[in-house]
């Protein structure tokens, strides 16, 4: 049972708050597109010898300045522990996607880079993902509702950055 410090250093047990039956459906709709929409993504980038995981990291490198980033923020941007990103970024230097380049003044920083291959690629590739992010995401809601989606995620979104931040 999960507990909670008080004041006087002892811990007690918390109640939980359950979900009501709208949460729950709420929530578990929300897991479970999450899920099939990524599985669903992931398979239409399949064709390309690419994963969600790699085009992920294509355009974070292809969006920041001098097409690098340290390894330590593209580790925070794609929300993946330091080691799956860096066994990741082997993968994809592999296929001449993207190199690493030493940190000037920080012998312990590295950066990933987007070569000429990796910009070639999310070039050839970018049109295809957004037309299945629209076949499979955008597409079937209205204005109205992204809208609201958008309202309703961000708060949330800016609450696990700062929850992460503080861990």
């Amino acid at each position: 049972m999960p507990t909670e410090p008080l004041t006087d250093g002892v811990r007690r047990a918390v109640q939980p708050r359950w979900l009501t039956d709208e949460e729950q459906r709420a929530w578990r709709a929300y897991i479970r597109l999450a899920q099939l929409l990524m599985r669903q993504l992931d398979r239409d980038l399949n064709p390309f010898g690419l994963s969600m995981h790699d085009y992920e990291i294509l355009v974070e490198l292809s969006e920041a300045p001098l097409r690098r980033m340290r390894m330590t923020e593209l580790a925070d941007r794609t929300a993946q522990s330091r080691s799956r990103l860096s066994h990741q970024v082997n993968r994809m230097e592999a296929k001449g996607l993207v190199s690493r380049e030493n940190c000037e003044g920080d012998k312990r920083g590295t950066f990933a880079v987007l070569t000429k291959h990796g910009e070639a690629t999310i070039s050839e590739v970018a049109p295809h993902h957004v037309a299945s992010v629209r076949r499979h995401f955008i597409d079937q809601l209205g204005s109205l509702e992204l809208t609201t989606l958008t309202g309703a995620y961000e708060p949330v979104l800016a609450e696990l950055l700062l929850t992460r931040e503080r861990d």
